[in-house]
Parts: structure tokens; sequence; C-alpha cells
């Protein structure tokens, strides 16, 4: 279980943007985040994957509250989450090849690549000639599939989804969206997909909650 608690979080001390918000993901479970821009869905879904630190509030990993943020983070907390960002090319180093990118995780935890990048490659539809190239020389689908590649390198049990989709065409999206369902077929992963597009987020995920620009939530479908 994946859970915030009374969760009051912000970038200004004292001008929070979202205010004693609670969220709960089963393993397994697809839960869909909808709002506007600016209501704090983004800083909901950072203090959820332990990138944010939150001014007050707690949350809790598979019954183990979080014991530090960011690079603080014990490994095995850090670890258990995948994120994929709206903006790939924010979240990709521009020196890196695809295939260093996607090997990130990896070679920061200590473990070799091997066959592993080869492997995360073609599970997300990239195809080997595009792992030689950086950044500026692939689409933004391509770099998002990359990027996608890399969130599920360490095998995470939690996937969270900020935006993926929201500056891909059509087909891109529904790839996508497929490579992380089977993720969680496989796996048992959970799943937070934030964004605002309603007919996604419904299609795609078996709960939505809605926020407020206070971050209250209330129950959707």
């Amino acid at each position: 279980m994946l859970e915030l608690i009374s969760v009051t979080a912000g970038y200004e001390r004292g001008n929070p943007v979202v205010r004693n918000a609670g969220l709960t993901i089963a393993p397994g479970e697809a839960v869909g985040l909808l709002g506007p821009s600016g209501c704090g869905k983004s800083t909901i879904a950072r203090v959820a994957a332990l990138l944010h630190r939150p001014d007050s509030g707690r949350v809790v990993i598979d019954g183990e509250p979080a014991r530090g943020w960011r690079h603080r983070a014990p490994r095995e907390q850090r670890t258990a989450f995948g994120v994929v960002f709206q903006q790939p090319r924010m979240s990709a180093d521009p020196r890196l090849r695809l295939a260093d990118l996607i090997a990130e995780p990896l070679r920061a935890t200590g473990l070799k690549p091997d066959d592993r990048v080869g492997e995360l490659a073609a599970t997300v539809g990239l195809g080997a000639d595009l792992l030689s190239r950086r950044p500026h020389e692939v689409s933004d689908g391509q770099l998002q599939r990359a990027c996608l590649a890399r969130s599920l390198a360490l095998r995470p049990r939690w996937l969270i989804c900020d935006e993926m989709t929201a500056m891909l065409d059509a087909s891109t999206t529904a790839a996508l969206v497929g490579v992380v369902e089977d993720y969680r077929a496989e796996t048992g992963a959970g799943l937070l997909a934030v964004g605002h597009d309603r007919r996604l987020l419904e299609r795609w995920c078996g709960r939505t909650v809605a926020w407020d620009a206070l971050g209250s939530a209330g129950e959707g479908r």
C-alpha cells in the first residue's frame, strides 16, 4: 500500500500548494489524479515518489514510513518507485546517449547494464539504432520511450506517471500506456497517473481522484 496522510506541501515556506491531502493506492491498483494546471497534482506526485519533502504529513510505503527524501531516502524505498515526467527533455541529460540514459538507475545502484538496456528498449518500442543517439537527435516520443524504459530499469513496485503523455501524439500515447499496463500485469505494480485528460485517465485507471486548487480530494469514478 502507498499512503499519503495529511500531506501539506509547497515550494515557499508558508505558502503551500497542497493542504492536508490524502491518497491511498493499493498494490496493483491504477489511480488517476485529475485536475487543471496549478492545482497541486505534480507536487503530490513528487511527494509520493519521495522527490519532494512535504511541510507536514506522512508517506507510508508498504507499511513503512518514508525515512528520507531524494538521495537521502534509503535505497530500498527510493528504488521502489519508477517516475516518468511530462517533459522528457527536462528530465534527460542532453549529454547522454539513450543507452546510457536508460542505464542510469542500474549504474547508480551498482548493477551492470549487460543485456538489460536492449531488453528495456525493446519493451518500450525503441529501436536499437536509436540507442547511440543523444536527446537532441530524437523526437519527443522517442525520448519519452527512453525515459519510460529508464523508469522500469529497477523493476519498481510503484509507477508515477506525471502527465507522461501530455506532449505525445495519440499513437505514442497508446503505445506507452500499453507498456505500463503490460508491466503492471506482469509485476502487480501500483500506478499513480497524473493528468488533466479525464477521458484518458478514466479509460486507463480503475479509479480517478479529482483535486481542487487547494489539494482537497474528491472521489471520482
